[in-house]
């Protein structure tokens, strides 16, 4: 008897722990992919899961890393964001500027590459139905649009960077 209520006990306390402990842990197969954007310091990227990935080969498996503490994502190291210019229109908005990419460990050779809602998979932009981000650590820039729809968010250029992607301000302060 007394090894039946143990097991009781400790299933319950198993079940118990599980369902109300602090905090949900980021499950392997669930990795962080929602990104946000409300104003030039609080905002998120795509960037490679693992530091000094390259870009272009990180598009299926990439994270979201942002400013601030996001629930799912992971916070920009310091210093990798030189600046950022917010920018709000009719049906999208957009942050633009420089980085630092050496700081999470990006080439200087890597020409960059573009996320979208079908890469990484499973990725959005919170509060928005579609969205492109550019990373190229080449030449410092980095860009991320978050749109009401399709026609505000141009995913078909990529090979021609942020600035043409998205037009904004990438001046370093």
């Amino acid at each position: 008897m007394k090894s039946l209520l143990f097991l009781i006990f400790i299933i319950f306390g198993t079940i118990y722990f599980a369902t109300f402990s602090y905090g949900t842990p980021i499950r392997r197969d669930d990795p962080p992919r929602t990104a946000v954007v409300k104003s030039s310091d609080m905002f998120c990227t795509f960037l490679p899961k693992d530091y000094g990935g390259n870009i272009g080969d990180s598009e299926s498996t990439a994270i979201a890393a942002c400013t601030h503490q996001s629930p799912n994502a992971y916070i920009l190291p310091a210093g990798f964001i030189i600046s950022a210019h917010f920018k709000q229109g009719e049906g999208y908005v957009q942050v633009t500027g420089v980085m630092n990419g050496s700081i999470y460990g990006l080439s200087p050779n890597d020409s960059g590459g573009q996320y979208d809602m079908q890469a990484p998979q499973k990725s959005k932009c919170e509060g928005y139905s579609k969205f492109v981000n550019l990373v190229e650590p080449d030449i410092n820039h980095y860009c991320i649009r978050c749109c009401s729809d399709e026609s505000k968010c141009d995913l078909h250029h990529s090979e021609k960077g942020c600035e043409y992607v998205i037009p904004g301000d990438y001046s370093p302060n």
